[in-house]
Formats: structure tokens, C-alpha cells, sequence
């Protein structure tokens, strides 16, 4: 099994590499984020907690967010692996995602760390937020959401980096070269 974190701030391009990895190596995409997302959409008591949390641009409780993370692995049973994207967010969370995994006999294999400079993920978000009109991209709220990546996520590499799982890859230039970036490194796993 292949189960791989994707990381990198908001506006990174982890989303959209998650979808072409998706495809090439046949793994589910488990973004909380979307989880999140749909919780909100179907309107569910933890959804309307959730809406709240991201519209304030407030990272969601470690509690709220491992019980979806697990119900959604449980939900595929059968995968071939999975790529985590948006979390882990802290190390707590990395240490609980290792014990999960651990109980289903399986481990992360690898980080990927999209790295993207706050200009250009400046730039991304205004033309998402054109585009989808999604409320987290607000200017104000990516602000918040970008710096909490900076000051507080970001603190997870040195926690997979330790266990020599860690990788960069640039997150700036053609999506095509990205992509293959990420599948040398993949492939090494």
C-alpha cells in the first residue's frame, strides 16, 4: 500500500497533483479540506461546526478532523493506497495518523512538500477565488489561512524529515513538469 502526504500551503497546486497522481497511481484522494467541504454541503451538525471554524479561517480541532479522516480510509477498504492532502496540520495529528495506519498494518511512505513562495501563492488564490468564489479564499481570510501554514503546519516536516520521509519538489512552474517531479520522487518509495 502506497499512502503518501501531499503538502504545501494553501494555494500550492496540491489538489490538482493530487488528481493526476490519483489517476497514475491508482490511490485515493483524501483532501479534509473536501471532507470538510461536504460535511458543510450536506449540512450535518459537524459541518455546521466546521463551516464556522473554516470561514473564520480557524483550523479545525484534531478530534473533528481525525474521526473524518478514518471514516473515509474505512470507507476504502480496498484502495491501493491513499494521498492525504491538508493534513496532517500539526504533529499530534501526524503522530495520530501514524498510530491509525500503524492499526490497519499499513504506514505513511512518503511527504512531498510542494514549495511555493507567498507571492505566487498570493497570485493562485486571487484567480481561485475568481473563479469558485469559495469563501476561505476571501483576501483577508488567506492571509490567516497562510499564515497559520507558515507558523504552525509548517512545523510538521522536521516531524517526517526525522523519519527521512520528507521530500521537496517545486511547486512553481508547468503543471506537466511538477507532476513529473513528484513521480521521481514517488517512484522511489
Amino acid at each position: 500500500m502506497l499512502n503518501l502526504v501531499l503538502f504545501g500551503p494553501p494555494g500550492a497546486g496540491k489538489g490538482t497533483q493530487s488528481q493526476k497522481l490519483i489517476d497514475h497511481y491508482q490511490l485515493v484522494h483524501i483532501s479534509t479540506g473536501d471532507l470538510f467541504r461536504a460535511h458543510i454541503k450536506s449540512q450535518t451538525s459537524l459541518g455546521q461546526q466546521v463551516s464556522k471554524l473554516i470561514a473564520d479561517g480557524e483550523l479545525v480541532p484534531d478530534s473533528i478532523t481525525i474521526a473524518m479522516l478514518e471514516e473515509e480510509v474505512d470507507k476504502n477498504k480496498e484502495a491501493k493506497g491513499f494521498i492525504f492532502d491538508g493534513f496532517p496540520r500539526t504533529v499530534p495529528q501526524a503522530e495520530e495518523l501514524d498510530k491509525f495506519l500503524a492499526g490497519k498494518g499499513a504506514k505513511i511512505n512518503g511527504v512531498i512538500a510542494l514549495d511555493v513562495d507567498q507571492e505566487e501563492l498570493t497570485r493562485r488564490i486571487a484567480e481561485r477565488h475568481k473563479i469558485s468564489g469559495r469563501p476561505d479564499d476571501d483576501a483577508e481570510k488567506l492571509k490567516k489561512r497562510i499564515s497559520e501554514y507558515f507558523n504552525k503546519t509548517v512545523h510538521v516536516l522536521p516531524y517526517y524529515e526525522s523519519q527521512g520521509k520528507l521530500a521537496k519538489v517545486n511547486g512553481i512552474g508547468e503543471i506537466e513538469i511538477i507532476f513529473n517531479d513528484l513521480c521521481t520522487v514517488i517512484d522511489q518509495y
